[in-house]
């Protein structure tokens, strides 16, 4: 069978992207840093209509209110927020709002609103057809909202010294993406362990580790560019040799042999379907 080549992007943001705020001696050291860079790609143009869904948030008034300021800075021209509920999936209004968009935007907060909400949704449905569909319309998440973009997303997990069984609980994403498993604020928050126990559980997928700053764009699928200041660490466990995953005890650790690790950085690429790596600035 065939597999449909999407014609839309996903842009999965580590989180904490630059909003053009104060910044850190690091980051005016970094050479890969840029302020807004992240932001600045989520439309093509700055007339372009963006649609934000604060679902993930808490507070959304104070999503609208950066992101507003933010956008307004860079240039946009043509954005709004929806704070999207179990009772609005359905709505025309919401959906006619998604359907003229050419970017819809999911912020942070909490990964489990923005699944219990709009999983199995029309709304949902919409967003997967026009990102196979649709040239150039681009579906991006920060943070939660980038964790919540594939087919599983973790939901908890305990940073531990050892990765024990039952240490982390994994659900059913939007599944924009079904060959990933996404995490964020990768390198603050110290998530290698629990990215790479959950590719254990499902070999299939690739883990993709976000740092703060950071993104991939991904293109037709499969083509990857990290875009961003800091890393991207991408986990690779389909030819992992020995591991305890359906055997070990509860309360045990879990072990594993020859988990394979590529570290992008600003234009780096990776194929995720021939698992081609390319550095930067290293050819087209």
């Amino acid at each position: 069978m065939t597999t449909m080549i999407p014609k839309g992007r996903l842009l999965i943001i580590g989180g904490k992207e630059d909003k053009g705020e104060d910044h850190s001696e690091t980051e005016k050291k970094n050479n890969n840093f840029s302020p807004e860079e992240i932001l600045k790609l989520l439309a093509e143009s700055k007339d372009d209509r963006i649609e934000v869904i604060t679902t993930a948030s808490s507070e959304p008034e104070d999503m609208r209110e950066t992101y507003s300021k933010v956008f307004n800075k860079i240039g946009y021209t043509n954005f709004d927020f929806l704070d999207i509920c179990d009772e609005h999936v359905h709505s025309d209004f919401h959906l006619k709002r998604v359907e003229a968009a050419r970017t819809v935007f999911f912020t942070g907060g909490d990964q489990s609103r923005i699944c219990g909400s709009l999983n199995q949704s029309v709304l949902t449905d919409l967003l997967k057809k026009k990102y196979q569909e649709e040239d150039g319309f681009t579906i991006a998440g920060t943070s939660a909202g980038a964790m919540c973009m594939p087919k599983i997303v973790i939901v908890e997990a305990v940073n531990g010294e050892a990765m024990l069984e039952h240490d982390i609980e994994l659900d059913t994403g939007l599944g924009f993406i079904d060959n990933c498993i996404v995490d964020t604020h990768f390198i603050h928050r110290a998530r290698f362990g629990r990215l790479a126990h959950a590719v254990i559980l499902h070999q299939e997928c690739w883990g993709i580790g976000l740092g703060e700053d950071t993104a991939l764009m991904i293109e037709e699928g499969c083509k990857a560019t990290c875009r961003g200041s800091g890393m991207a660490w991408i986990i690779n466990a389909r030819h992992i040799g020995q591991t305890n995953t359906h055997t070990v005890k509860k309360g045990a650790p879990i072990y594993a042999e020859n988990l394979k690790i590529h570290i992008l950085t600003d234009t780096c690429k990776l194929d995720f379907n021939s698992d081609t790596f390319q550095g930067a600035g290293t050819g087209a």
